[in-house]
This record gives structure tokens, C-alpha cells and sequence, in this order.
């Protein structure tokens, strides 16, 4: 049996919205088993009182710090010296950075280095470097598009769930041609699950959600550039899917 996956959450209290923690600890929960939950920030502050209650509901831990000059986030270093302290205890297999500050670009690729998997979760206002230095990255309105679409099936009346949506654009749409080239056997077909693995490794917040689309057969459907073939798995008990591009 394969061992659990532990992860240690770590969340800048500063830099992220309490709105959707509920939705955010459902997302990591599917990635392994959040042992370690953490927040860090200056609880002094009226800025953070919001997340007061949602600690509690979430056994999230808050983690004081003082902010010892202006203009200079503590908050940071309080987080990037417990990341390290985490990883030399050998406690978790993984860790999730919540946060759309690029100051912890370093700190992600320093935990890979080690031979951790790193999963990003912040607004997609994040910077680049850091998005880039997670295995996987997550972006809060995917979350919150999914708690706006739970609303519209009790009230109908709630604004379009479709918002803030990514558009599919050619550049999108030559990233997964080149994927499923990458992968294709003789006659062009590819294993789904191996398409969207490169993807994810090619770009660490490619997500069919991004897009509208739950999963990313029906994304890759939607485009009408590859043909789709259904296969009996082994022994029959489910089927496997493959892709290729349309042969001109």
C-alpha cells in the first residue's frame, strides 16, 4: 500500500484573502493529508480579524509575528525559517505555500531541491518566478468561481458563473499540441493522464478549471483540434482515454 502523502500548509496571513479557506483546505486535501497547518502574521492588526473565527473551524494554528520596521514583512522570514525547520524534521513528503507574494520564489525551489513536492496556491496576481518554482499552482478564483457555482444551484438569481473564466488562446491551444506530440506513439495517439502530467510539469498552473471545464477531456474536446478514443482498460473495469491532433 502506497504511503500517505503528509503535507505541511503554511499561509501568509498578510498576502491572502480569508474568504475561501473552507474551499482552499478541500483543494489540498486532495493532493495528501495537511498534518501541519499553519498562519502567519501580526494578529494585532484589525487587517487579520477576519480569519480569527475560520482558524478555529479549520484547526489552522496562527503563528505571531511582530512586525519590527515598517515597510519590512517579518511575516516572510517567520515563514521561510519554519519551511526549513519542517523539512529537516522529516515530518511531511510535501508542503503547500499559500501566498501571491514572489518572496517566496526561493523558497519553493529550495524545497524541490530537496526533493519535496510543492504545491502554490494564491490570486493570479502571483508573479511568475514563483509560480514556475511550485510543481503545481493553484489559483484562489478557481475556488472561488466553485463556491459562487454551489450558490447558483440554491439561488439562481447569483451573478454568471462563468466569470472570470480564461479565455482559450492559441497559445494555450499549441501548448497542449505539442504535449500530446511529445507523448504520441507511432499514429499519433497519447494517453490522457500522461497529457495532462506534462502539462503540469511543462506549466506548473495549467488547469482545466482556469478555463470553465472540470476536467480536461472535456477542455481539449471544446477546442475541436484532436480526436478523442475511448479504450477498454485491463480486464475491462474502465476506460482509458487518448488524444491526438487532427491529421490535416
Amino acid at each position: 500500500m502506497e504511503s500517505e502523502i503528509k503535507l505541511a500548509v503554511l499561509i501568509d496571513g498578510d498576502n491572502i484573502p480569508s474568504a475561501y479557506v473552507k474551499e482552499m483546505m478541500e483543494e489540498i486535501a486532495k493532493y495528501g493529508n495537511p498534518t501541519i497547518k499553519r498562519i502567519y502574521g501580526d494578529w494585532t492588526k484589525p487587517t487579520l480579524t477576519k480569519w480569527k473565527n475560520l482558524l478555529l473551524e479549520n484547526a489552522i494554528t496562527p503563528i505571531q509575528q511582530y512586525g519590527y520596521t515598517t515597510g519590512k514583512n517579518a511575516t516572510d522570514s517567520a515563514m521561510i525559517i519554519d519551511a526549513m525547520d519542517i523539512l529537516y524534521s522529516e515530518k511531511v513528503n510535501g508542503f503547500c505555500l499559500v501566498s501571491s507574494d514572489s518572496d517566496f520564489t526561493k523558497l519553493a525551489t529550495r524545497l524541490r531541491e530537496a526533493g519535496m513536492n510543492v504545491i502554490g496556491i494564491g490570486e493570479k496576481k502571483t508573479p511568475e518566478p514563483f509560480i514556475v518554482a511550485c510543481d503545481r499552482f493553484i489559483y484562489i478564483e478557481i475556488l472561488r468561481n466553485r463556491s459562487k457555482e454551489t450558490e447558483s444551484s440554491i439561488a439562481p438569481d447569483k451573478t454568471d458563473k462563468k466569470s472570470g473564466v480564461d479565455k482559450i488562446t492559441p497559445k494555450v491551444i499549441k501548448l497542449i499540441s505539442t504535449t500530446i506530440s511529445d507523448l504520441a506513439d507511432d499514429d499519433g495517439w497519447a494517453f490522457l493522464g500522461d497529457v495532462g502530467s506534462l502539462l503540469q510539469k511543462k506549466q506548473p498552473n495549467f488547469d482545466s478549471r482556469n478555463y470553465g471545464f472540470e476536467k480536461l477531456t472535456p477542455l481539449i474536446n471544446s477546442i475541436g483540434k484532436y480526436e478523442i478514443d475511448q479504450r477498454e482498460s485491463y480486464k475491462g473495469k474502465f476506460k482509458l482515454i487518448y488524444v491526438r491532433n487532427k491529421r490535416r
